[in-house]
């Protein structure tokens, strides 16, 4: 049988979300059986599995797509917003082709259709995971490209700051600064001063707003 291709130090945690009790039950049993595997939470509705996704983050979902209160779909929707990390395995009765469809289009990796052998699984997962180490692979590249940039724009700061530097590119330099919205408050008052200076009421009054929402959070 084919093998998720994991670290052995590191068990592949997943998560099982489906109304009905046996196929919840059948499917742990199953997973108990892949090497390098464990069970980390289980739901019986997709609203339950966006909230145990949110506790315990796992590596990949076996979403059942008809359940109560929050089908599979709808459920992996709102978890890839927030956890684009996460690989999903979409779990149905029927091989139904505008259901699948709609499952690739919003980045569902597999299709299960019930009753699915232990084979069946396994090998779905052992196709997801490199995936899912991919983006993550990504993620961690894109923060890091992020934070060198952030040290750059800061060290310009800190030179336009010093030299009270008050045109285009200082603008530009401290209104990067505060897209974020962890910036610091120096930065966006010399981007409000610059402002001042500039006579740019307009973008003053906009930098105001951003302030006084951040303050009342």
């Amino acid at each position: 049988m084919a093998q998720p291709n994991v670290s052995p130090k590191k068990k592949l945690r997943v998560l099982i979300a489906d109304d009905v009790q046996e196929t919840r039950r059948n499917t742990r049993l199953m997973l108990a059986t892949i090497d390098d595997v464990e069970v980390v939470a289980i739901a019986a509705n997709g609203l339950q599995a966006v909230e145990l996704t949110d506790e315990h983050h796992p590596d990949i979902l076996l979403l059942d797509i008809n359940m109560p209160e929050m089908d599979g779909l709808t459920a992996y929707r709102k978890i890839a917003q927030k956890h684009p990390d996460v690989g999903c395995i979409i779990v149905s009765a029927e091989k139904d082709t505008t259901t699948l469809r709609t499952a690739m289009s919003i980045g569902v990796q597999e299709y299960l259709i019930k009753p699915f052998t232990i084979e069946e699984l396994e090998t779905a997962i052992a196709r997801v995971y490199p995936r899912v180490e991919e983006i993550r692979r990504k993620m961690v590249q894109a923060e890091q490209l992020r934070r060198r940039n952030e040290a750059y724009l800061q060290q310009l700061a800190n030179e336009y700051a010093k030299t009270r530097r008050t045109d285009d590119k200082a603008i530009e330099v401290f209104e990067r600064l505060a897209e974020n919205p962890q910036c610091e408050t120096r930065w966006l008052q010399n981007l409000a001063m610059i402002y001042v200076v500039r006579q740019m009421w307009g973008r003053l009054r906009v930098l105001a707003e951003k302030v006084e929402k951040r303050t009342k959070k």
